[in-house]
């Protein structure tokens, strides 16, 4: 099996705390026609630079039954500032449109093959994986971005029709794995395309 899910494969489940202080396990959105689970973090200059064009998306498609939820799996003892309380912090700051969730174990950074931050993955509504990759193709500064690719597939996902893509590579700072250098990558993750 490859490390990052594979397009058509299930959406793995989950139960995690959310900043809002509440859990989420992936039933909680069934009612949502489609789910966008993205692997993000709070310091990593990729996310910093994206987020507002995330927010714009987010707000674009929620009302087309799109749901956004975004995975904080970095190692608070790789980067202090992503802990818990960074994340509370960010969102009371930023009042970001998506849910905020812990994945303080990386179990499901892991279920999921999480390379990047920001990494997204988009399901259908039998949770069936149907892109996964990047948002943008210049998330560090999006004055310099030529293609919003998380638009282009929610924009045809949403309106029924084939996707332009699939796969892409996506563009930002590795996962920061417990317990490793800061720039490690487990050896079985590779480019998506």
């Amino acid at each position: 099996m490859a490390f990052t899910l594979e397009i058509g494969q299930k959406a793995p489940e989950f139960k995690l705390p959310a900043t809002d202080g509440k859990q989420y396990s992936l039933s909680n959105f069934s009612s949502s026609p489609f789910l966008v689970i993205f692997f993000t973090c709070n310091h990593c200059p990729y996310v910093i630079g994206s987020d507002e064009v995330t927010r714009q998306t987010v707000l674009k498609y929620n009302s087309k039954g799109v749901q956004f939820v975004g995975i904080n799996s970095n190692s608070k003892n790789t980067y202090a500032d992503d802990d818990f309380n960074g994340m509370v912090k960010r969102m009371n700051e930023h009042k970001f449109p998506w849910l905020y969730l812990h994945d303080e174990s990386q179990e499901i950074a892991l279920a999921y093959g999480a390379l990047r931050t920001p990494h997204f993955y988009v399901f259908n509504q039998n949770r069936e994986l149907v892109y996964t990759g990047r948002g943008v193709d210049s998330p560090r500064d999006t004055s310099k971005m030529t293609e919003n690719t998380l638009d282009l597939v929610l924009d045809a996902l949403t309106a029924n029709k084939p996707l332009p893509f699939n796969k892409t590579n996506p563009i930002g700072c590795n996962v920061k794995w417990d317990g490793k250098d800061a720039h490690w990558i487990p050896a079985d993750a590779c480019d998506l395309v």
